[in-house]
């Protein structure tokens, strides 16, 4: 289903992308090479989904131009469609005369600047992705019988490694956690993916064991790691992560971190099976991949709440369906007595292109008090 959705969310835009740039910007005498050059670009996509898996020189390029590609007809798609309620508007009020509209200078500029524009907001989107931020926020939780008073707390979700990936960008991402110095580590899930057995998910491992915190690093799985299969415990393990599954984690009896499995695995527990046996004299942490079920564990005694998935949408307009899917779909919010935080990745799945959100690190400056005030 979800396939079949991405194919008919690439065909049918491109099917009005071709006859609207056809009618509006392409001379007669150019029209045999505009479909030479738009199903040459058209079938990059499809092809490189094709040879997705075989690992050889041409299918990489294909690949990754299409990455690229997906993106570009979005945004000279929504350019099209600009100038096509302009054209609507102008019917109406005939703000530039129609001979103007139908000349070769108009076919000609309005070509190269929906072109132009399109590459513009791309390139914006790479370099977004590929810049690694630090989002920082502070809030009071009740200390209840914990003796600590501040914990410094470094999130991050939704790394989608796999063979490929630049390994500069994760060393940049230890390199910025190691400064900002946390005493918890915390992972919210679909941080590995694709192949397993390979020399550079060991390099991952290696650099993700480097972080180094006071009470250590921990984990969820997402929807994406599920396609690990039992070899993603060990990914964990290597990195020096503690995978929860549903499961908790009492830390120097001064809070407790509860980690749930992906909302996809059928029988997982609710959030109130497991926190309602969990000792109410500790602040609790809870980390779930997908940010679907604020209002359930709001009802709990959790504290703080994580949560990825959505990246922000990653790509506009993307990000306004997200926020119609989700109560929260980024950045924090309290309900009830429960911090949210929803990140919108440290990096992405599918196109390297990231027009909306940021390549983000939270880090969360818990203040332990009797007084339970939002800071």
């Amino acid at each position: 289903m979800f396939h079949t959705i991405l194919t008919l969310s690439y065909l049918i835009p491109n099917i009005y992308l071709f006859f609207r740039i056809w009618q509006l910007f392409i001379r007669k005498e150019h029209r045999a090479y505009y479909v030479l050059i738009y199903l040459l670009l058209f079938l990059i996509y499809p092809a490189g989904n094709f040879l997705e898996g075989k690992y050889n020189p041409a299918a990489k390029i294909l690949s990754d131009t299409s990455n690229y590609l997906l993106p570009f007809f979005l945004y000279l798609f929504l350019c099209v469609l600009l100038i096509d309620l302009f054209l609507l508007l102008n019917l109406l009020f005939r703000v530039v005369p129609c001979d103007k509209i139908r000349s070769k200078t108009f076919m000609n500029r309005g070509l190269i600047a929906v072109i132009i524009c399109s590459i513009a907001v791309v390139t914006a989107g790479i370099i977004n992705f590929n810049t690694i931020r630090t989002t920082e926020y502070k809030i009071n939780v009740p200390r209840k019988s914990s003796e600590l008073k501040e914990l410094k707390i470094a999130f991050v979700s939704d790394f989608h490694l796999h063979p490929g990936i630049n390994p500069r960008f994760i060393e940049r991402f230890v390199n910025k956690i190691t400064e900002a110095g946390p005493d918890l580590m915390l992972y919210g899930g679909d941080i590995v993916e694709g192949m397993r057995n390979d020399r550079e998910i060991e390099h991952f491992e290696e650099l993700l064991g480097r972080i180094t915190s006071r009470y250590g690093s921990f984990a969820v799985p997402g929807n994406h790691d599920h396609y690990a299969g039992s070899d993603i415990n060990n990914f964990f393990s290597r990195a020096g992560i503690v995978l929860l599954t549903d499961s908790i984690a009492v830390i120097d009896n001064s809070f407790i971190i509860a980690g749930r499995n992906d909302s996809r695995e059928r029988d997982r527990k609710s959030a109130e099976q497991i926190t309602s046996g969990l000792p109410d004299s500790l602040p609790i942490i809870m980390l779930d991949h997908r940010p679907s079920e604020t209002e359930q564990i709001s009802r709990t005694r959790t504290d703080v709440a994580f949560s990825g998935h959505t990246h922000h949408g990653q790509l506009f307009p993307i990000n306004l369906i997200t926020r119609k899917v989700y109560e929260l779909s980024y950045g924090y919010m309290k309900k009830g007595n429960t911090h949210f935080f929803v990140s919108s990745g440290i990096r992405l799945w599918g196109p390297p292109v990231r027009t909306v959100g940021k390549s983000e690190i939270i880090i969360v400056n818990c203040r332990f008090q009797q007084n339970t005030a939002s800071g």
